[in-house]
C-alpha cells in the first residue's frame, strides 16, 4: 500500500542500496548483560546473510542446537549487523576455533538467562545515501530539524509485506479457508502480515484526519468530519501535528503502561512532551480497544477481521516514535548524505527514510 506521509515537501532525490558500507545496524540491548550465568553471550557482526543463516553456521560448527540459540530479534540480509546470541555456556571453547567469511564474533560475556525475542531497545543506524544533490541535501536537513521534535508515523516497512508486497491477501484467503497453509511459522508470519496490512491502513486514515486539521478552520471540519464541536475546537488547539481522540488508547513512551484517554487536553500535551504516544490496534482476541471517537476510525479499518478475530493473537503498537540522535551530514565531494539515528524495537529505518525523502527505498 501507498502510506501517506505527514510531510508536505516534494520527493527528494538519491540513489540507496542495502550494502554493507551504505547500511550498518547495531542493536541495543535492553539491559546490560550481568556477566555471570549458565548463558554465554557473543556480540556478533554479520555481512549480507540473515540472522537464521548465521545461527545455522554457528550450530553447524559447535553442535548446539538451532533451537537453543537466543536471539532479541532478526536483522535485516543486506547491509552489516551486529547483534546478540546467548548458548550454553559450555560450548564456549567451541568457538575458539569458529570462522566465517561472512561472520566475526566480537565480544563475549555472560547472562543468567536465554536472549529471548523482544529483549531489545532498539537498534542503532547508518544509512548512506549517494548522487545527493547540495540542494536535496538542504532539504534533507530541514526535514530531518521537524523529524526531530514531531517525530514520525510508525508504520510497518514493505518488509512486512513479502517480494510481491501481497502477504497480507494470502493471509486473508488463508484465515477465510480458501487457502491451507499447515505449517505454523508460516502461518503465523502470515497472519502478522494481515495485522500489519490493517494497522498501515487505520495509521494512513489517522495521518489524513490529522492534515485535515493542519489545512482546515473549525467551522470547516464541521463540514468535513462527524466530530462534535467541542471536539474538533480541542483537536484543533492540540500542539502535535498528529492528533489524538478521545478515547485512544495511551502508552508510556518509551516504556510503561498502556492507558485510555480520559483527559484530552493534558495527555496531548504529553504526548507533544514525548512522555507517551498513541498506539493502534493489529486485531486479534484479548485485545485491548479504543473507545469513543477513536473506536469508530479503529472498527472502520478491522471489522473486516471480526469473521476470524479467534485465530490471531492481537496486540496494539505505536502509532508514533521518535528518532533518537539523528543526525545528518553531507559530504560535498562525493555528493552523499549519512544518516545516524536509534529507533525502539520494531520500527523500520527504512519507514524514517522514506518519510524524509518521499521517495521508495527499496
Amino acid at each position: 500500500m501507498n502510506r501517506l506521509f505527514y510531510l508536505n515537501h516534494t520527493p527528494i532525490n538519491f540513489h540507496f542500496t542495502k550494502n554493507s558500507k551504505d547500511f550498518v545496524v547495531n542493536e541495543v540491548p535492553l539491559y546490560p548483560f550481568s556477566g555471570e550465568g549458565e548463558h554465554l553471550v557473543i556480540e556478533v557482526r554479520k555481512k549480507d546473510m540473515t540472522t537464521w543463516d548465521m545461527i545455522k553456521a554457528l550450530s553447524a560448527h559447535t553442535g548446539v542446537k538451532e533451537r537453543d540459540f537466543g536471539y532479541a530479534g532478526l536483522k535485516d540480509k543486506d547491509g552489516m549487523t551486529t547483534q546478540y546470541l546467548s548458548l550454553p555456556k559450555k560450548h564456549q571453547e567451541k568457538l575458539e576455533t569458529f570462522t566465517h567469511p561472512k561472520i566475526k564474533i566480537l565480544s563475549q560475556t555472560y547472562h543468567n538467562n536465554k536472549i529471548k525475542i523482544g529483549h531489545l531497545k532498539g537498534n542503532r543506524f547508518f544509512i548512506r545515501l549517494k548522487k545527493v544533490s547540495p540542494a536535496d541535501a538542504t532539504k534533507i536537513k530541514k526535514v530531518i530539524k521537524t523529524i526531530r521534535t514531531q517525530g514520525f508515523p510508525n508504520y510497518f516497512g514493505y518488509q512486512r509485506f513479502g517480494r510481491e508486497g501481497d502477504n497480507f491477501d494470502y493471509a486473508r484467503r488463508m484465515l477465510q479457508g480458501e487457502r491451507k497453509e499447515r505449517n505454523k511459522k508460516k502461518r503465523k508470519f502470515f497472519i502478522s502480515a494481515y495485522q500489519s496490512h490493517l494497522f498501515n491502513l487505520w495509521l494512513s486514515k489517522r495521518v489524513e484526519i490529522s492534515k485535515l486539521f493542519e489545512a482546515f478552520e473549525p467551522n470547516e471540519l464541521n463540514t468535513l468530519l462527524n466530530f462534535p464541536k467541542e471536539s474538533i475546537k480541542q483537536l484543533k488547539t492540540q500542539p502535535h501535528f498528529f492528533k489524538m481522540l478521545p478515547g485512544d488508547l495511551l502508552h508510556h513512551y518509551p516504556h510503561g503502561k498502556l492507558f485510555l484517554c480520559d483527559d484530552l487536553e493534558s495527555e496531548s500535551q504529553r504526548f507533544s512532551k514525548k512522555d507517551i504516544t498513541i498506539t493502534g490496534l493489529l486485531p486479534g482476541h484479548r485485545t485491548k480497544l479504543a473507545t469513543g471517537i477513536a473506536s469508530n476510525f479503529e472498527r472502520d479499518i478491522t471489522t473486516e477481521a471480526d469473521p476470524f478475530i479467534d485465530q490471531m493473537t492481537g496486540s496494539r503498537r505505536f502509532a508514533w516514535i521518535w528518532a533518537e540522535d539523528l543526525e545528518a551530514s553531507y559530504k560535498s565531494d562525493e555528493a552523499w548524505m549519512e544518516l545516524h539515528f536509534t529507533l525502539p524495537k520494531g520500527s523500520y529505518a527504512t519507514v524514517l527514510l522514506e518519510e524524509i525523502t518521499h521517495s521508495p527505498s527499496n
